[in-house]
C-alpha cells in the first residue's frame, strides 16, 4: 500500500502533541514510532501549529530497523487550512515519498471546504475493471488525512463517537470511532477508540489487504487533549495486519 494510503488506513494522521503555548499561536511536536513484535519498522515527526483561525500540520516519515531493508520508504507531508468554531476547513495538502526507486508526489487542493484538485505526479496507469472509481459525490465533504483528525470534539466523550469522510489523494474510506470496551483501553489517562475502516472509492476490488482491514482488522487508537480548543491526537495505536499487530507510540520533543 502507498504511504499516503498507508496513512489514511491506519487514521492515526500523525497531528502532534504536547508542546509549548506561544503567544496566541500554540505550537505542538510529537514523534512516533511503530513496531511489530517489538522490532522497529517506521518512525516520523510531525508538527502542528494552531492559532485562532488557521493550522498547519507537517512531517516526515521513514521506515526504520530491520524493514528498511527490504522496504527503504522516505517522504514528507503537509497540510493548511483554517479553523472556525468546530469546524476544521482545509486548504491543501501535500505528500512526497521516496519508496526504493519509486518517486511520488500528491497534491490536494481545497475550496470553501470541498476538493477542487488532484494531482499525483506520476499519473497513475490505467485502472482494470475492477477498480472503483472515485466519484464527485464521494468526495464531497472530504479531508484529508492530516486534517481530518484535527476535527475539535465537543467533550472527551465525543471522541469516540466520530465518522470522518478521508480522502488522500487515490482512495476515499470512511473512518469510524467508537467507545473501546474497558478491557481495550490503552491507559487510564487517554481516550482509547476503536477504529472501523470502510473503504468507498478509490481501491481494487478483492485487494486482500483491504478486504483484511475492512472485516478483520482490530484498531485501536488512543487520544489526548491537544491544546485548549477542544483538539484531540493520537498518541497511541495498535493496528492489525495479517502478518501481526504493528504498535504505535507517540511521545512530545521539544
Amino acid at each position: 500500500m502507498r504511504p499516503a494510503g498507508y496513512c489514511l488506513v491506519v487514521a492515526i494522521g500523525f497531528c502532534a502533541a504536547s508542546g509549548t503555548a506561544l503567544a496566541e499561536t500554540e505550537t505542538h511536536r510529537l514523534r512516533y514510532d511503530a513496531f511489530l513484535y517489538g522490532i522497529p519498522i517506521g518512525k516520523a515527526d510531525f508538527t502542528s501549529r494552531l492559532d485562532e483561525s488557521r493550522f498547519e500540520v507537517s512531517g516526515r516519515f521513514a521506515s526504520a530497523g530491520i524493514a528498511r531493508l527490504f522496504d527503504k520508504t522516505d517522504g514528507t507531508v503537509i497540510s493548511k487550512g483554517r479553523l472556525s468554531g468546530d469546524a476544521v476547513t482545509p486548504s491543501s495538502y501535500e505528500l512526497a515519498y521516496l519508496s526504493g526507486k519509486k518517486r511520488e508526489t500528491t497534491t490536494i487542493r481545497f475550496s470553501k471546504g470541498q476538493i477542487t484538485e488532484t494531482v499525483i505526479t506520476p499519473k497513475p496507469k490505467k485502472r482494470g475493471k475492477d477498480w472503483v472509481a472515485v466519484s464527485k459525490k464521494d468526495l464531497a465533504g472530504a479531508l484529508d488525512p492530516l486534517s481530518a483528525l484535527l476535527s475539535p470534539a465537543a467533550s472527551a466523550a465525543d471522541v469516540c463517537n466520530r465518522r470522518f469522510k478521508v480522502f488522500d489523494g487515490e482512495m476515499r474510506a470512511d473512518i469510524v470511532f467508537s467507545p473501546a470496551a474497558r478491557g481495550e483501553w490503552i491507559g487510564t489517562d487517554l481516550i482509547t477508540c476503536r477504529a472501523k475502516f470502510i473503504p468507498v472509492s478509490g481501491y481494487r476490488k478483492g485487494r486482500s489487504t483491504i478486504a483484511f482491514l475492512r472485516d478483520k482488522a482490530r484498531l485501536l487508537v488512543a487520544f489526548r487533549p491537544l491544546g485548549a480548543r477542544g483538539h484531540h491526537t493520537p498518541v497511541e495505536a495498535r493496528i492489525g495486519t495479517k502478518v501481526g499487530t504493528v504498535h504505535i507510540r507517540g511521545r512530545p520533543v521539544d
